[in-house]
């Protein structure tokens, strides 16, 4: 099977899109062409790719210029952005849509009705779960993932700052939007935080283990638990995380769902820094969840059984 991948929005080496789903179709022995804004985020594409580059959130003319490169003699399309939708080529393979962002009920069955789509229902979120991570510590908290204004980079920097006269350090780890790049900078020049800018998820999940929680401030906008929260389970995190989370997090009983407010969030970060024993206790009811159900190894072969299940609906024909 020829597969294209494409987004103009995700980072290149965004876990779920390089990391998850392509390396699971190249594991399998299928080929990939892999339409990304490499040049933008200065990524080289990763061996065995075919890769065309894109503008990130590029205009529909070169948006769908880009996806026509992409879909020369594939079988299969996968996109992870809704706006791609509107530029597909006239002559394209069956085209997959990856599910990510809060789009209306309307939108999304329309989508439903021309193309497959995948939710979390279809294709269960899952990270990379440690087989024995290290027991959560007490001397620094994680914020794993994209770092942006509606996911809480002004709160984060603040809760750093109230954090320092208690001895807790915040480590920040994903690539961040222009706009708080210099809040995110300021913040690491006077020491209140580490920023270490865009890290393979591999080692961005190493580098979480052992913290006291890994944080989780998504916006109201949000309609399911964001990775992270598996990322962090996955790991033996105790996960503190805003309301957007809480259905995952109170089912499991893995962590602590505050307000997307400083005080809150300062509250609940020195609680379990006071009681290592429920720390120990959250961490380890998520890292049990996370290794019976979100596994990627377990789900990879899922994933490209799907895939190569609607690559072969219309026999490899091209839709007009």
């Amino acid at each position: 099977m020829r597969a294209c991948v494409a987004t103009t929005v995700h980072h290149p080496e965004d876990a779920r899109i390089m990391h998850r789903q392509i390396r699971a179709l190249l594991d399998a022995g299928h080929e990939v062409t892999y339409v990304a804004p490499f040049t933008y985020y200065n990524v080289t594409p990763a061996a065995g790719l075919t890769a065309v580059d894109v503008s990130r959130d590029a205009p529909y003319g070169k948006a769908r210029a880009a996806l026509r490169r992409g879909v020369r003699d594939a079988d299969l399309l996968i996109v992870h952005d809704h706006q791609l939708l509107r530029a597909l080529p006239h002559r394209r393979p069956p085209v997959v849509w990856d599910v990510r962002e809060d789009v209306s009920p309307r939108r999304r069955a329309r989508a439903e009705r021309r193309h497959h789509v995948i939710t979390s229902a279809v294709v269960p979120e899952a990270t990379l779960v440690s087989l024995s991570p290290p027991p959560p510590g007490d001397t620094r908290v994680v914020h794993i993932g994209r770092l942006a204004a509606d996911r809480g980079a002004a709160e984060l920097i603040a809760l750093a700052e109230r954090l320092v006269p208690h001895g807790i350090r915040m480590d920040l780890i994903g690539a961040a939007d222009r706009d708080v790049r210099p809040l995110l900078r300021d913040a690491q020049r006077v020491g209140l935080l580490d920023w270490f800018g865009y890290v393979p998820n591999r080692h961005a999940l190493r580098m979480a283990e052992g913290a006291l929680a890994g944080l989780s401030l998504a916006g109201d906008a949000v309609t399911e638990p964001p990775t992270k929260i598996l990322d962090y389970m996955g790991r033996g995190l105790p996960v503190i995380a805003t309301p957007q989370a809480a259905p995952l997090v109170k089912a499991i009983g893995c962590g602590l769902i505050v307000p997307r407010d400083v005080d809150a969030l300062l509250d609940a970060v020195l609680d379990l820094k006071e009681d290592p024993a429920r720390r120990a206790d959250l961490g380890a009811l998520g890292h049990a969840e996370a290794r019976l159900r979100h596994h990627w190894p377990d789900q990879a072969g899922q994933f490209v059984t799907l895939a190569e299940s609607w690559a072969g609906l219309t026999e490899h024909a091209l839709a007009v």
